[in-house]
């Protein structure tokens, strides 16, 4: 049987290494969440106030409280409460910093957004203003009203011309076959409609 060689290759993953102690990775959204509060709460007056007061309580019972019932000393320069304190600035600033850092995230994808929705109106606005040039291009073929009119004007006045004209060539053939008069020479005068009703009169 042919010996099975251990390859190292870049090619083969390294086996996982055992943790003594297990991986702490909590939740991100939930820890920032609880960190962003307590940021919130350590920046209101309601916080300074009961800071004010629970340090005056401390320094006031352990100045005129009996020597068996004070648990932190004034003439060691109240070593207990400089020791809280200083850890309470040393958590607050990285709470501080964390909840900051959540709320450039939160103003980062608002200003991505923004600026996507800008990006969006501005495309519609050209989009619009195109759509706008080419109905005024197209209006400029189209018929107005005052145009028809004037057509139909025009036209109305034509066929007036020409029925006012049919009508004395009727009434002059009328005329010329009435009185058998001499042969028609085929030319008919244009004679305008007041004159044709005085020789009507006159006929008459």
């Amino acid at each position: 049987m042919a010996e099975q060689r251990k390859t190292n290759g870049l090619d083969t993953p390294l086996a996982a290494r055992q943790r003594f102690w297990p991986r702490f990775s909590p939740n991100p959204d939930l820890f920032g969440s609880a960190t962003e509060k307590f940021a919130r709460f350590m920046g209101t007056p309601q916080f300074l106030l009961y800071m004010t007061v629970f340090c005056a309580f401390w320094l006031i019972w352990n100045s005129v409280a009996p020597q068996g019932w004070r648990f932190d000393d004034a003439t060691i320069g109240f070593t207990a409460l400089t020791l809280m304190l200083s850890l309470q600035a040393s958590y607050a600033a990285p709470l501080l910093l964390l909840a900051q850092n959540r709320q450039d995230d939160r103003d980062r994808v608002s200003l991505s957004e923004d600026r996507a929705r800008a990006e969006r109106n501005l495309y519609d606005t050209e989009y619009l203003t195109r759509e706008l040039a080419s109905l005024r291009l197209a209006l400029r073929d189209v018929a107005t009203r005052d145009y028809v009119r004037s057509e139909l004007r025009n036209v109305l006045e034509e066929l007036l011309e020409t029925a006012d004209g049919e009508e004395l060539n009727l009434r002059a053939k009328k005329k010329n076959s009435g009185k058998n008069s001499s042969p028609q020479t085929g030319i008919i005068e244009a004679v305008a409609p007041q004159q044709s009703q005085q020789r009507k009169n006159t006929s008459k």
